[in-house]
Formats: C-alpha cells, structure tokens, sequence
C-alpha cells in the first residue's frame, strides 16, 4: 500500500481509539469495568463479533470477553446474533445511543428505586413499632420520628426517578427533551 494510505488507515484507527477510550472510561463513571467498556466501544465500530473475534481484537482471556459480553446484554446493549452454517455466536453492540442509554439507565434506576423503597418501606415498618411502644422513652421516640420523617422524605425522589425511567421506556421523555 502507499504512504498515503497507510497514514489514513492509521489516522481512522487512532479515531476508532480516540473513542473507544472514551466510552471505557465514561462506562467506567457508571460501575462498568473498564474493560467492560472497551470491549462495548470496538464492538460499537463492528457490525458484529464472535468471542474468537473479540479474543483476537483484545487480548483478553476468553472468560473476561464471556462475562464481559453477558453483563453488556444483561444491560441490553448488546444482542447474540446467529448465522446458518455456522456453531458460533456471533454479538452486535447497539449503535444508537438513545437506546444505549435508555437500556442502561433505565434497568439501573428502576433497580435503584425498587431497592431502596423497599428498604425504606421495611425500615419504616420498625420504626412504627418503635413509635407505638409505649415502654419507650421520648427521646428514643424522637430519634425514631426523626428517622421516620427522613426515609419519608425521600420516597419523592425514587417515585420521580421511577417515573423517569416510565417516560424514557414510553418515549414520553423524548417529547419533552426531543433527541
């Protein structure tokens, strides 16, 4: 190949990286690992990768690539693909990022609001029985009233962000902020 060329391919590659690189480190601001996140990116550049593929491209250990691509499509991020003819599983990346991150997010934020009110939903039920004891001291009363108003303070907050995730699931939320 001439110069030319050679220079151009490795420019093009040098911007696949360029970006690569970032989405690693911004998966990695959200809980996913780094390599997690590398291996999103070149999979977002290709139109779809076997674990041979990803092994090649990577470097990485055939059990790294696995889990990493069963945690990308616990988040819906990527897909197994088949092709006739052929025993291996072949992957695709979602290539839309509205999508990238309405699949992320929302599976991240509806587990987050679900956790805690039903933390907060137990942790108020003792706090009744703390409440309703009449063996209990005022000030231990107070403590736990204290408590009590706190957690029911921020249920509004995990009912917003259950909300949220509804308008992003129902495309209402891109009404309001057109993509």
């Amino acid at each position: 190949m001439s110069e030319p060329i050679d220079q151009a391919k490795e420019q093009i590659e040098h911007a696949k990286m360029l970006v690569i690189d970032s989405i690693a480190e911004t998966m990695d601001l959200y809980g996913v690992t780094r390599s997690v996140g590398v291996l999103y990116g070149t999979m977002y550049f290709e139109d779809e990768m076997t674990l041979d593929e990803m092994l090649q491209e990577l470097g990485m250990s055939k059990p790294s690539m696995s889990t990493g691509v069963k945690k990308l499509q616990e988040y819906n991020v990527v897909k197994k693909t088949f092709q006739r003819g052929s025993r291996k599983h072949s992957f695709v990346a979602e290539k839309d990022f509205f999508k990238f991150f309405n699949s992320f997010f929302s599976l991240k934020w509806e587990r987050e609001a679900k956790i805690n009110l039903e933390a907060i939903d137990r942790a108020q039920k003792e706090l009744q029985e703390v409440l309703q004891n009449d063996e209990v001291s005022a000030e231990v009363k107070d403590e736990a009233q204290k408590i009590f108003d706190q957690l029911e303070a921020s249920k509004p907050y995990y009912y917003w962000l259950k909300n949220l995730v509804k308008g992003m699931n129902s495309g209402e939320l891109f009404k309001s902020i057109p993509k």
